[in-house]
């Protein structure tokens, strides 16, 4: 009986010594994992939601594609915050999606682009037949932005003309963009 009460008492002090100990260390401060990065695109005007742009990944200093070797990522819808999605086969962006991307630490070149038969039809100025591409984004791991954005271009007239834009600041309309203007 006596084993019984100390084992008892024992367990409620465990107890109350867990309960008080803060969740957080009081003097670290909470912060970014150093090398996550949230590539967003905000939703756009009609037809150009569906059209996706999809990601390439160079390390810096070989030019080596590294898009699946050294990146992993899952993506959310930014109308359903917080439901992290596993990417099936390749990475990609619609309108309203966010990538999250975990990076081996480096120095690496980030680009989209849209293939021709993923283009889906939707029409823009640019009337060659060829791959929309992005600008190349130089990205450090020991320097990090949080979020870049990806954006359609469009010509000075506001049409879109079949290329994107990424940035690390938010477009001037970010919750509904419009075209990025050369």
């Amino acid at each position: 009986m006596r084993l019984h009460a100390v084992k008892k008492t024992l367990l409620w002090s465990i107890a109350v010594a867990v309960l008080h100990l803060p969740l957080f260390p009081q003097d670290e401060p909470l912060h970014h994992y150093p090398w996550e990065l949230i590539l967003y695109r905000p939703e756009n005007a009609g037809d150009m939601n569906e059209v996706r742009c999809y990601l390439k990944v160079e390390d810096a200093e070989t030019g080596e594609d590294v898009t699946y070797t050294k990146i992993k990522a899952t993506y959310e819808w930014v109308s359903i915050p917080d439901v992290a999605n596993p990417y099936q086969n390749t990475y990609y962006l619609d309108g309203g999606m966010a990538m999250h991307m975990l990076i081996k630490p480096g120095k690496y070149r980030i680009q989209v682009y849209t293939p021709i038969e993923k283009q889906n039809g939707v029409y823009c100025t640019n009337t060659s037949k060829e791959t929309w591409e992005s600008n190349v984004f130089e990205y450090d791991t020991a320097n990090p932005a949080k979020v870049l954005f990806v954006c359609p271009t469009a010509n000075d007239n506001g049409f879109y003309d079949g290329g994107w834009h990424i940035d690390y600041k938010a477009p001037k309309w970010f919750k509904f963009t419009k075209p990025h203007r050369h």
